[in-house]
């Protein structure tokens, strides 16, 4: 019998052994495979955006404008008058880069979607022709094949306008390659084609190579209490939290034109399939712009999106952009199911219009209603002719007691 605890003692002996070895297994594992994650994926973490980085990449800009490979209206004052000048790095996002400057004391925004110039896919037509034999309808025809790639519309010749600027001269060559470059990067067709038919979308500056500038706005963010740094637009005033409730008012109802203007006001519905406060920005005149369209889709490409295979209708969903699968044939449907209002409603009116935000300024009874027409909006709607009247009605029901709002805090003055 005696020899039972030492039996006992023997076994926990190996037990404590056999636990220490897997444990050193285990960890010996996980280094191995966080090694082989870093590696595979250190891309994603070289993308920090910092200041030397960001210079390297602008240095880099201006060492291919001093050799003539690109050119651009703004790579004078770049590279050369110092008249542009770097201020801080925004963000990096999958090759994106976003930066601050300013230019001839007017803060801007330089953007490209891929770091350097020679990562755009190259037009060898220049290799095979001189620049300036290249007729300029044969050059026009070429942007309008880009176009129909990018966002899926037809554009005539005449309507290139704002895309294709340049005429024949010195660096010729180069403003061909550079606007090639330019021609690549969605967001830039958007902006370029939109920036004189709305006043939703970034003015375009100018450009220099594959960057190009956009007006400074400061975007929204999700954990503002207003989602919106209002200081920036209404600036000081004694009026406090009355003057924030009404630029609230004024911005909810330029979010309602703008949902219109899309909707109706260009040959094709644009619709926004990453609606967030980051991806937008508020004027001085309270005007809401959009400053980031990567994920603006007009209706022929969102129907080319969403027509997918699908064993559900959470294969359907493609951001903020929602479609129905139909198990017959085991495919998502070409039309939008949601729209661009109920996302608004859902995301941006709900923080706005919540029962947390009820105060003295406006009347219980409007508050009520107000609220109730943001939850009933924010609800995932039919599709076809039923979806739209749906949707006429929420617009049309919102803007009125937007309105009268406006009314009750003017006559509360």
């Amino acid at each position: 019998m005696r020899g039972i605890p030492g039996l006992k003692r023997l076994r926990l002996k190996i037990w404590r052994r056999c636990a220490l070895l897997l444990l050193l297994l285990w960890a010996a594992c996980w280094v191995v495979v966080s090694a082989a994650l870093f590696l595979l994926h250190r891309s994603v973490f070289s993308e920090r955006c910092t200041d030397e980085k960001s210079h390297r990449i602008l240095a880099r800009l201006c060492l291919d404008y001093s050799s003539g490979a690109l050119t651009g209206d703004l790579c004078e004052d770049l590279c050369v008058a110092q008249k542009l000048v770097y201020k801080h790095c925004l963000y990096y996002d999958r090759g994106k880069k976003v930066i601050q400057a300013d230019w001839r004391g007017q803060p801007i925004i330089l953007k490209s979607k891929k770091e350097t110039f020679s990562s755009y896919q190259h037009l060898s037509m220049l290799e095979e022709v001189e620049a300036q034999d290249i007729p300029e309808t044969e050059l026009l025809l070429m942007v309008a094949l880009e176009v129909k790639n990018a966002l899926g519309l037809e554009l005539s010749n005449n309507t290139m306008g704002p895309l294709w600027t340049r005429k024949k001269g010195p660096r010729w060559k180069a403003q061909v390659a550079s606007m090639w470059s330019l021609l690549q990067q969605e967001e830039y067709i958007y902006f370029s084609l939109l920036q004189d038919f709305s006043k939703h979308v970034l003015r375009i500056i100018g450009s220099c190579g594959h960057f190009y500038a956009v007006e400074y706005l400061t975007a929204g963010h999700a954990w503002h209490k207003t989602l919106f740094p209002l200081e920036n637009v209404i600036g000081p005033s004694p009026t406090g939290h009355r003057s924030r409730v009404r630029a609230i008012i004024d911005i909810a109802l330029s979010f309602l034109d703008m949902v219109q203007h899309f909707d109706n006001d260009f040959s094709h519905r644009l619709h926004l399939c990453d609606i967030k406060p980051e991806n937008f920005a508020i004027r001085h005149d309270l005007t809401v712009v959009a400053i980031d369209v990567d994920m603006a889709f007009f209706e022929p490409k969102m129907r080319d999106i969403l027509e997918q295979k699908c064993t559900g209708d959470e294969d359907c969903n493609f951001f903020d952009c929602f479609s129905k699968c139909n198990l017959k044939i085991r495919k998502c449907g070409a039309q939008r199911a949601n729209n661009n209002l109920q996302v608004i409603c859902d995301k941006i009116f709900r923080r706005w219009f919540s029962p947390d935000l009820r105060g003295p300024l406006v009347s219980l009874p409007l508050q009520l209603q107000l609220q109730k027409a943001v939850q009933e909006c924010a609800q995932p709607g039919h599709t076809g002719a039923t979806g739209h009247q749906r949707t006429l009605k929420s617009l049309s029901e919102l803007y009125h007691l937007l309105r009268v709002t406006q009314r009750e805090l003017q006559e509360a003055e």
